[in-house]
């Protein structure tokens, strides 16, 4: 095992009871080896380098679920994938809704592939989308291009960028992607309810943030969710529910697999964080679908994480210029923040403070941000886990009180964070991409393009 390793990262690493203490990940060729207790002597290191982080923790490489690259053409793969890499994030799943153009058939699908192959500077997996009026018919096509699952919305938001699927379509693209064997993300809100008060709030206060949140209710998203996984569980399919903001989609959830259904479900750590409330200070900065909620909602999700029931925690990162944001009336500006930088640093940071001890919240935020997505993607076998035989993807995570969110160091095209100014309660401090460091808090120093593969489902 040593002297084969040719690096060997020591530091504080989850036990097999969940545990977390001083250990080493051994790694060669790019694959951990071993996973040993303690650190190293110079005599079992034969040559091989040595990162000792101390105290802080070494982690598998965070699995950002849910990526929008191209949701504004000033950002892409490249800068993407170095905000991610130096948030502690090793692969992203890349979102279909490019404002370029929809990922809708296999020709895209390829296409998007060469970007990757070229920008990448983190693993990136693939999704689809299937296009209202037949477009469930190229899933079959799209699969074998190489996307590991696909994203629909059951909220019509832009004909162009993110139209609704209807319910009876929906009854054949749960059939298509499961005859696939893929995952298919839906974004969950009721079209009738939301689109009806739209109307309503129009001629209402428009100027208000929280007209946004009214739009929106708790129930237009439990409605979603709840003609989401009844039509999964009739068609066998696997089911990812996005960016869920109310505790009870979990339960839900729960129930419904309970009951023979395949569900799985994210939520962000913009829900984790704020409630509407803050949008009186932030405005559109914190527009997002669905909207922020109460901080009963908030405090909610916490503890359904806390107890095993959110699969995913992604940053949903739509990285909108500013521009974007700055319109008087709260519905039209665009809707999502960027986020996938600092999608570690708040979450686990945000555990800590909430549990001290790294054996309970954390190690279940751990879980929802490297292995329960590698899982549900297709990407359980070699990413998402520190064990050997897994590619050498780490992250280490420091405990830092006094660390607060600088926007203007930030690595993504979008120039500001609605969390700038939050102690997060730590940060990444470097990241590793199959054992190579693809960023370093302390020199700034970043991977670069290229570095990055394209990963499909194992």
């Amino acid at each position: 095992m040593s002297t084969a390793a040719d690096l060997v990262v020591s530091g504080r690493v989850r036990q097999a009871d969940g545990a977390y203490a001083p250990g080493s990940v051994w790694i060669a060729g790019g694959r951990i080896g071993a996973v040993t207790a303690g650190a190293p002597t110079p005599a079992e290191l034969q040559g091989a380098k040595h990162v000792d982080v101390g105290e802080a923790f070494v982690l598998p490489g965070a699995i950002d679920a849910h990526v929008h690259s191209y949701s504004h053409d000033g950002e892409g793969i490249e800068t993407a994938t170095r905000s991610a890499a130096a948030g502690g994030v090793t692969t992203i799943v890349e979102m279909p809704f490019d404002v370029t153009g929809p990922v809708k058939d296999a020709d895209r699908v390829l296409a998007k592939r060469d970007i990757v192959a070229r920008e990448a500077v983190t693993d990136v997996a693939l999704l689809g989308t299937l296009w209202p009026g037949g477009g469930w018919r190229q899933t079959e096509a799209m699969a074998e291009a190489g996307v590991v699952g696909f994203k629909v919305s059951l909220y019509h938001t832009d004909t162009n960028r993110f139209p609704r699927v209807d319910d009876a379509e929906l009854l054949d693209v749960m059939a298509a992607t499961t005859a696939v064997g893929r995952t298919l993300c839906v974004h969950a809100e009721n079209n009738e309810i939301v689109q009806h008060l739209q109307r309503v709030e129009q001629g209402s206060n428009p100027y208000d943030p929280l007209t946004h949140v009214r739009t929106r209710p708790p129930v237009s998203e439990s409605l979603g969710v709840l003609t989401a996984m009844e039509i999964a569980r009739d068609r066998g399919t696997k089911l990812h529910l996005c960016h869920m903001s109310i505790p009870r989609a979990a339960k839900l959830a729960r129930w419904w697999n309970e009951d023979g259904a395949d569900i799985s479900l994210e939520t962000c750590p913009h829900y984790l964080t704020f409630t509407a409330d803050d949008m009186h200070e932030h405005g559109a900065r914190l527009k997002i679908n669905p909207p922020l909620r109460s901080a009963e909602h908030r405090d909610g999700l916490w503890a359904k994480i806390a107890a095993g029931m959110v699969d995913v925690i992604s940053s949903d990162h739509a990285p909108w210029p500013l521009a974007k944001k700055e319109h008087q009336h709260i519905l039209e500006n665009a809707s999502g923040t960027p986020g996938v930088e600092t999608l570690v640093a708040v979450t686990l940071g945000g555990a800590l403070q909430r549990d001290p001890d790294p054996a309970g919240l954390f190690d279940q935020a751990v879980a929802g941000l490297t292995s329960g997505p590698a899982e549900r993607f297709g990407l359980g076998a070699r990413k998402g886990r520190i064990a050997e035989g897994y590619d050498a993807d780490l992250m280490v995570f420091r405990p830092d009180a006094t660390h607060a969110v600088d926007e203007a160091a930030l690595h993504s095209n979008a120039g500001w964070s609605p969390y700038a100014g939050l102690r997060t309660g730590g940060y990444v401090e470097a990241t590793f991409l199959r054992g190579k460091q693809i960023w370093s808090s302390a020199t700034g120093e970043l991977g670069a393009p290229g570095n990055g593969q394209l990963v499909t489902r194992d």
